[in-house]
């Protein structure tokens, strides 16, 4: 079926691959400067260390347990961060914004060194050692640390580095802890993603300036960085004593609130300098724009949870039935469509906020699930088996927090003091609308007519080029429809750019055996961006 994931073919990874060069190409026609040279090298490399972990993980020689029904993924995951950075960089500059250009530079940065450490693990452990590929991600390296030297200052070069070995330590502790949960190229996005946000937070708690940020932004920070740890502590903890028991239940819920209350919220008032409960209430009822849309996504929350509850009924009466259809399962992509789309219109702080909150309960909800913890645990194991996929083939569900990835980062990583000097004119408008193109119509569209009405497959995958078509069709009529209802859009004539990037993430969508949700808003942000 159109949505499945699929073992991936030589065909397919050398399109999915190609797909990647051209969106490379296309960013780099635009913004060309020292460090798309370093982009392009670091492609190459990529593209041939990908291969070495293809072989590693066909022989069970990787260090760690990955995903098995995809690739490696290593090029397209080595130049999502990289890309990000340097269109981040490019827009700012423009603006005029120092702060943020150099904090572009930095990402950019931090996402090439990464890349680099896992291809020279690959390279280190591929027996024999191949010489061609060491030669090439020599070259590459030593092209970006010439660059980095002559760009960076050294407190920036620090700063690098402190991510790269938050990386090193955070994937040597996930990676074991979570076996079969990512391939090295989705491991690469996520934990270089979570390593670059505890810098940032660590960074911002010890030089802290008194009305400097945003406390919004520090919301994000505080609370990504106390669930990941949290799960952490409960992890190592219950590998000692067994979690399904009603004592072990009471003390999860007694840790948690003991290091909410007595890390997480001291953490925030020292960040924001005022009760952070009295600002998230105070935030949330602010204005009556914003307590109808509480209202709107209550709703939408309770059907997504009568959808759940009436699947798990029927798969009750009819026996033989144990996996939601694909059409049941896109459902909850046009619910998230239906809840995002008019926060973005109307007020997007309070959808940032919002998803922030959301992303902590589903993270929360799932330490409950796969720690069994009473009295909901079991039940959410028994409810969620039944969306479950091949890309779920880990001991936890991610699926639906992928979901939510893929829709709120074009809105957290949105550069908002550069939105006010000429951003939000061309397709930069369209940036915090990536996630709803890419993810909410574009991946929906594509799963539910190729399942149904497919045909004609792209060469190697079980994608139809009637899914892919029809999904390009649909993310034009989505953007004339932004177009007609958000009065502050306005893409001054770049259709061409908006039609060419949507088709290449199209494309992508149909040869990638990555996890699409979280891949393809990215690319498309960074499209949109350049």
């Amino acid at each position: 079926k159109e949505g499945e994931c699929f073992s991936p073919t030589p065909s397919s990874m050398l399109a999915e691959s190609l797909v990647v060069f051209t969106i490379v190409l296309c960013v780099h026609m635009v913004v060309w400067d020292r460090y798309s040279w370093c982009a392009i090298a670091l492609a190459i490399q990529a593209f041939y260390i990908q291969f070495k972990w293809d072989r590693l993980l066909q022989l069970g020689g990787a260090v760690f347990q990955f995903r098995t029904t995809a690739n490696s993924g290593l090029l397209p995951a080595s130049m999502v961060i990289p890309l990000l950075g340097i269109v981040m960089k490019e827009r700012c500059k423009t603006s005029g914004i120092v702060y943020f250009e150099r904090f572009g530079i930095v990402v950019a940065s931090t996402g090439m060194v990464i890349a680099l450490f896992l291809s020279v693990i690959a390279v280190g452990i591929t027996k024999p050692v191949p010489t061609n590929t060491c030669i090439l991600s020599g070259v590459a390296g030593s092209l970006i640390i010439y660059t980095m030297k002559h760009s960076l200052t050294v407190s920036e070069v620090v700063e690098v580095l402190e991510v790269l070995l938050i990386f090193v330590y955070l994937s040597m502790i996930l990676l074991y802890l979570l076996p079969r949960c990512f391939s090295p190229g989705e491991a690469l996005l996520v934990l270089g993603g979570i390593s670059f946000i505890l810098n940032q937070l660590i960074k911002r708690s010890l030089n802290l300036i008194e009305g400097r940020g945003d406390p919004i932004d520090f919301f994000l920070l505080v609370l990504v960085v106390g669930v990941v740890l949290l799960g952490i502590f409960f992890t190592v903890l219950f590998l000692f004593m067994d979690s399904g028991t009603w004592t072990s239940s009471m003390f999860f819920h007694m840790m948690t609130a003991v290091l909410g209350l007595g890390v997480i919220m001291p953490w925030l008032y020292r960040l924001i300098r005022r009760n952070p409960l009295f600002w998230l209430l105070q935030f949330l009822f602010q204005t009556q724009t914003r307590v109808y849309l509480l209202g709107y996504w209550t709703l939408l929350a309770a059907s997504a949870c009568t959808v759940v509850l009436y699947q798990n009924a029927k798969r009750s009466s009819e026996s033989k039935k144990h996996q939601a259809p694909t059409v049941i399962r896109k459902c909850f992509h046009f619910i998230v469509v239906a809840t995002y789309v008019p926060g973005l219109i109307y007020d997007p702080q309070l959808l940032y906020v919002a998803a922030v909150l959301c992303l902590a309960v589903f993270i929360f909800l799932e330490y409950v699930r796969y720690f069994r913890i009473k009295p909901f645990g079991q039940m959410l194991r028994h409810l969620l088996s039944l969306f479950l996929d091949e890309r779920d083939s880990g001991p936890l569900i991610l699926t639906h927090i992928y979901l939510l990835l893929g829709m709120s980062l074009p809105v957290w990583l949105f550069p908002r003091p550069c939105a006010h000097k000429g951003f939000l004119s061309g397709t930069g408008a369209l940036v915090p609308y990536s996630g709803v193109l890419a993810v909410g119509v574009g991946d929906t569209i594509a799963s539910v007519f190729g399942s149904t009405m497919g045909e004609i497959k792209w060469p190697g995958t079980k994608k139809t080029f009637e899914g892919t078509m029809t999904a390009i069709f649909a993310q034009i009529i989505a953007v004339a429809l932004i177009l007609i209802f958000d009065i502050s859009v306005n893409l001054n004539s770049s259709y061409a750019w908006i039609l060419g990037s949507i088709s290449l993430v199209s494309l992508l969508e149909a040869y990638t055996t990555q996890i699409d949700n979280l891949f393809l808003p990215l690319y498309l942000q960074i499209l949109l961006m350049a």
